[in-house]
């Protein structure tokens, strides 16, 4: 208050310039202790804000004075802080004498001259770049994330409000889910019973795989004894198994890994938020040496680095699997031999498991569990910082610039919204291939079930009274926890399958309890409320056009004719009416609302044909309609019977899924030359990418818009 008091005194016109220069130090130490890690009259320097990095122009991180990072701001405070911090700097002469006037002066003038070595004598090389960016707009399908400024009384008592209840109505909510579940469940009960009570089996009714399923149950168990008993499998098996015997049903994926012959490292990845997160490398322990601990810890947030060697010829092409909601990456280990991870490392793939931010273990260079700035995330987050730096941090062990990327359910929402022309486009020179299984980009009519209904109509507010400002229901992680595995198991099958419409058919139900070992793992209530809140997939279902934008799509579509059906449009041409004006009246060009630009990969997507939860077909459609001209989509298959997470776990997915995916990473495979053929690839052609036309939408849109408006205008004059 005294600094405040002293810059409103009338001031000597020679003083004017101090007076300047010490009202934007005051301005910028606010600002920066609004944006730091603690307030400033705790001494800790280090870990005050100094900069606001752009990662695209929708996303900022805060670097702090020791180099750390902090998670994303809303734009207007980032950029705030970096014209504050270039107007200080530009006020710093050499040749400027001036008179400080309180410590919190000079502690804003050294916090600016600190980042990157900046001196009195130098500006930032783009600190004009900086002041010049404008705030961003408020996206309908992202809109910007709480801001929550450093620990004081008032926000921990404000955030132990939050958590004391959110524990007790998310409890509450959870209860009713569960509740909801086993009552769900007695009818299907009941006929299990009658069947078993008339002598028949009620399994050979409802499961396709039941003879099968059987028969792999015996041979688990001949296995068991056999490991018990000491007869261990002969040297001779090109991949002998390290552990064997009865399932412990424990949350290792390197456990599962050794059941098989192989093996898991596990490294840690840094993104550019300072998030911590898992990355598993999968490998066979005959090739492939561990890594020391120290080089398998995180190497900083910078991504895309110059890798640790070069590939040495012939090695294993590379590819990176990312996991759904709610799980881990462990969730492509627990088959066995017909796990996706392992059945791609024994084809001679090079596998890497990437996990999200928090997962089992929410992990941060700076934040700490009860931070609410630790929760502030949510899809657009995990796309835009998780994935660069796994693939980064791939890239780099790997020596190869481009990888193979696999996703599942939430993983293709991640990269989908990573790859569009607003995100981070150029992740695509990072990638061979895009392989989507059950792609999450348009909803499903799950969505308008009466749990999730309930999500929806809350607002925003009460969303985060209701589910908390942290981690979502952190008391289903205290059940994984605590629970029997196979209690865990069962009451984890029915939960899920209740909330999003799955069932256990085509799984091998042997294995259902270790599948659940991996599941759920903490993710944010704010990602949560991405999905199922008012504000935006819930409601627009789709994750990066409006409802009012792929509705009209939709329409327009709907006026080509398509099936034989003319539409108005159609219908006047056929008349002899309007002649070709009539066909642009109120029509976009194809691809003019693409997502995508010249940068991205190609795809290929394996959609569920009975998936309630998201609708991959729709997904398909908008390929096939020519909205996205330069994504070519080199494979599709929509597999009639599958559900959500049959793609990953269904007992005939190696046939229907998996070796089709092990097709397409190395029909894409960039440099065939140096790599290994993978085991079964050996006549797969390499891919040639089309010869991309120019669509001419560039530099069209306002063209378009005015040729709209004229044709509504000829309208509305008729």
């Amino acid at each position: 208050m005294a600094v405040r008091a002293t810059l409103t005194q009338s001031s000597p016109p020679g003083a004017m310039d101090e007076n300047e220069l010490a009202k934007t130090a005051v301005e910028f130490a606010e600002q920066s202790e609004k944006l730091s890690l603690l307030p400033l009259e705790q001494g800790n320097h280090d870990a005050i804000a100094v900069e606001a990095q752009f990662v695209t122009p929708h996303d900022t991180v805060i670097v702090t004075a020791d180099g750390h990072r902090l998670p994303t701001v809303p734009v207007q405070e980032a950029h705030k802080l970096n014209v504050l911090r270039e107007e200080l700097e530009t006020q710093l002469e050499p040749t400027h004498h001036h008179t400080i006037q309180s410590p919190t002066e000079e502690k804003a003038i050294a916090l600016s001259q600190q980042q990157n070595g900046t001196s009195p004598n130098k500006r930032s090389t783009d600190a004009s770049l900086k002041r010049s960016m404008p705030p961003s707009h408020t996206n309908p399908l992202f809109p910007p994330l709480p801001l929550y400024g450093p620990p004081s009384l008032m926000t921990h008592i404000q955030c132990l409000i939050f958590r004391l209840t959110s524990f007790f109505l998310s409890l509450g909510f959870l209860a009713v889910i569960v509740l909801g579940a086993l009552f769900t469940s007695i009818g299907p009960s009941v006929q299990h019973l009658w069947r078993l009570v008339t002598l028949r089996n009620p399994d050979a009714f409802s499961r396709p795989f039941y003879k099968e399923e059987t028969r792999r149950a015996e041979i688990r168990k001949r296995q068991e004894e056999a490991w018990l008993s000491g007869h261990r499998p002969s040297g001779k098996t090109p991949y002998p198994p390290t552990e064997g015997g009865p399932d412990p049903l424990v949350c290792d994926p390197a456990y599962y890994a050794r059941r098989v012959g192989l093996d898991i490292e596990p490294f840690e990845v840094q993104t550019e938020d300072g998030f911590l997160i898992d990355l598993w490398h999968v490998y066979d322990p005959k090739e492939h040496t561990p890594l020391p601990a120290c080089e398998r810890a995180h190497r900083g947030p910078e991504t895309f680095t110059p890798p640790r060697k070069p590939p040495s010829s012939p090695a294993k092409f590379p590819v990176l699997l990312i996991h759904g909601l709610l799980q881990s990456s462990g969730a492509y280990c627990v088959n066995d031999d017909d796990s996706l991870a392992f059945l791609l490392a024994k084809a001679g793939y090079d596998v890497w498991l990437g996990n999200n931010r928090c997962g089992f273990t929410p992990k941060h260079t700076l934040l700490k569990y009860a931070d609410p700035r630790m929760w502030a995330w949510n899809i657009r987050q995990m796309g835009v910082f998780d994935l660069p730096a796994l693939i980064s941090r791939v890239c780099y062990e790997t020596g190869f610039s481009k990888i193979g990327l696999i996703c599942h359910s939430q993983g293709t929402t991640q990269a989908l919204v990573a790859l569009a022309k607003e995100q981070r486009p150029d992740l695509g020179d990072r990638i061979t291939v895009f392989c989507g299984l059950a792609p999450a980009a348009y909803a499903g009519p799950l969505i308008g079930k009466m749990y999730f209904k309930f999500m929806r109509v809350i607002s925003p507010e009460f969303f985060r009274v209701f589910f908390g400002i942290h981690a979502f229901i952190p008391f289903m992680m205290e059940m994984h926890r605590r629970l029997n595995g196979r209690v865990y198991g069962w009451l984890g099958y029915k939960v899920f399958g209740f909330l999003f419409g799955w069932g256990d058919e085509r799984w091998d139900r042997g294995l259902r309890d270790r599948m659940f070992r991996f599941a759920p793992v903490f993710v944010s209530s704010e990602s949560m409320r991405w999905w199922l809140g008012r504000e935006c997939f819930a409601r627009h279902k789709c994750i990066l056009s409006t409802k009012e934008e792929w509705r009209a799509e939709e329409r327009e579509d709907g006026e080509v004719g398509e099936e034989g059906v003319l539409g108005e449009v159609d219908r006047d041409m056929a008349d002899g009416g309007g002649g070709g004006r009539e066909r642009k009246k109120g029509r976009r060009r194809k691809g003019s609302t693409a997502w995508y630009d010249e940068r991205a990969p190609p795809f290929a997507l394996w959609v569920a044909g009975d998936d309630d939860l998201v609708d991959g077909e729709r997904l398909l459609r908008r390929f096939e309609r020519g909205r996205e001209p330069h994504v070519e989509v080199v494979h599709q298959k929509v597999i009639p019977g599958y559900e959500h997470l049959d793609v990953i776990w269904a007992m005939d997915a190696p046939e229907q899924v998996f070796r089709e995916v092990k097709e397409v990473l190395w029909k894409t495979c960039d440099v065939r030359d140096v790599c290994r053929v993978p085991t079964g690839c050996e006549d797969v052609p390499a891919w040639k990418p089309k010869k991309k036309e120019a669509t001419g939408d560039e530099g069209n849109e306002e063209e378009e818009e005015e040729e709209l408006q004229s044709s509504s205008s000829e309208d509305l004059s008729r």
